[in-house]
C-alpha cells in the first residue's frame, strides 16, 4: 500500500496525461500561454498503461483520474482508457475537462469504460467566460455537458472558480443551472498554483463568501460528514435534498489529514502532494529497465515522504515551481 509517515494512504491517483491546454483562464496561464514539454519526455501510452498496472496490482490504487492541462487532447485517450479497464483490480475511473470536445467524445470514452467526469465551468456568460479563459467557447462547454448527460457518465459533476470582481456574483446562477441539469456542482477556493505567481489571498473567494452567496437564494443545510470520507469537498443539501452542492476549501478548510491522493505528471514524476515541491522520477527507472517491484518500491518512499499538509497557511510557504497545468488536478 501506499501509505505515509502519518498513517494515510492514497488510494486515488490523479494522472496528467499533457501539460497542453487549448484555453488560457486567468488563474492557470498567462495569456500567451506557456511552454510545453516536449514530447519525448511525457509518457509513452505504454509506459502510462504500465505504471497504473503496477498502481492498481501493487500498490492498491483503486481510482484514476486523468486530468491535465486539458487531458481531450492526449492523442489515443479512448484507448488508454480501455486498457485501464481491462485492469485487474478494475480502478474507477474518470476525466476532469474543460469540455471542449467533450461533444465528440463523450460517447467513446463512454463505451471505453469511463465512469464519471468532471466538467469546469466558471461563468454562463459568454463575455465573462471570454474574460476568464481568454476564448469564445462557452457553447463548446455546455455542448460538452449535455453529451456527456446523454451518454450516461454519472453523475456529471461541475467544477467552478470564482474569482472576485469577475464571476463571484454568478454563484446561485451556477447552482440553479446545475439543478435544472442534473449536474452535480461543486465551488473550489481558488489555489496558489497559477503559472505568473499571481495569487493573492485577499482576491480569493473563500468557502464561507459562496455559501453566502447561495444562502440568498437557497437553504443549504451541511450534510452528514460520516459520508464525507476523504473527499475534497463539504457536501451540502440544497433546499432540503435529495440535491447536493460542493465546496471545496483548499486554502480556509484544508482537509490534508484525511488526503488519500498521489499524482503522476505527464512527465513520469510522482508528486505526493499537489503542493509539493520535490518530485520522484518514475520515468527514468521505467526506461532503464527497472522491474515493476522496483519502480513499485521507489513510488512507496515517494508517497512515505509526504508532509502533514500543504502549508499554504505557513508564514513559509512557497509556491510549487509547476503551475497546475503541469501538475494535473
Amino acid at each position: 500500500m501506499l501509505t505515509d509517515s502519518f498513517g494515510r494512504t492514497a488510494t486515488d491517483l490523479r494522472v496528467s496525461l499533457t501539460d497542453r491546454c487549448n484555453l488560457r483562464c486567468s488563474y492557470c496561464m498567462p495569456p500567451e500561454g506557456l511552454d510545453w514539454m516536449p514530447s519525448a519526455g511525457l509518457l509513452t501510452d505504454d509506459e502510462l498503461v504500465r505504471l497504473l498496472g503496477i498502481g492498481v496490482r501493487l500498490l492498491g490504487i483503486t481510482e484514476v483520474r486523468f486530468t491535465g492541462g486539458e487531458p481531450l487532447l492526449r492523442k489515443g485517450l479512448t484507448g488508454i482508457v480501455a486498457r485501464a479497464a481491462a485492469l485487474r483490480p478494475r480502478p474507477e475511473l474518470s476525466v476532469t475537462t474543460n469540455g471542449i470536445g467533450l461533444a465528440r467524445l463523450a460517447g467513446p470514452l463512454h463505451a471505453a469504460g469511463l465512469d464519471r467526469i468532471n466538467v469546469s465551468l466558471d461563468t454562463l456568460s459568454a463575455q465573462t467566460f471570454i474574460e476568464l479563459a481568454r476564448r469564445d467557447r462557452l457553447a463548446d462547454v455546455l455542448a460538452g455537458l449535455e453529451a456527456a448527460q446523454a451518454t450516461g457518465l454519472a453523475p456529471v459533476k461541475v467544477n467552478t472558480v470564482l474569482m472576485r470582481g469577475v464571476n463571484d456574483h454568478e454563484a446561485a446562477a451556477l447552482l440553479r443551472f446545475c439543478l435544472d441539469h442534473g449536474y452535480e456542482l461543486r465551488f473550489i477556493e481558488q489555489m496558489p498554483l497559477d503559472a505568473q505567481h499571481g495569487w493573492r489571498r485577499d482576491q480569493m473567494v473563500t468557502a464561507d463568501e459562496i455559501l453566502h452567496a447561495l444562502g440568498s437564494g437557497f437553504v443549504l443545510k451541511p450534510d452528514d460528514p460520516a459520508a464525507r470520507g476523504a473527499a475534497p469537498a463539504e457536501s451540502f443539501l440544497v433546499d432540503g435534498g435529495p440535491e447536493r452542492v460542493g465546496i471545496i476549501g483548499s486554502v480556509t478548510r484544508p482537509f490534508c489529514g484525511a488526503c488519500d491522493r498521489v499524482r503522476l505528471t505527464a512527465d513520469g514524476q510522482i508528486r505526493n502532494c499537489l503542493f509539493a515541491r520535490d518530485e520522484s522520477d518514475l520515468r527514468g527507472p521505467l526506461r532503464a529497465g527497472a522491474c515493476d517491484e522496483e519502480i513499485a518500491a521507489a513510488w512507496r518512499r515517494a508517497v512515505a515522504a509526504k508532509l502533514p499538509g500543504h502549508g499554504i497557511n505557513d508564514p513559509g510557504f512557497l509556491q510549487p515551481a509547476r503551475p497546475m497545468s503541469a501538475i494535473g488536478g
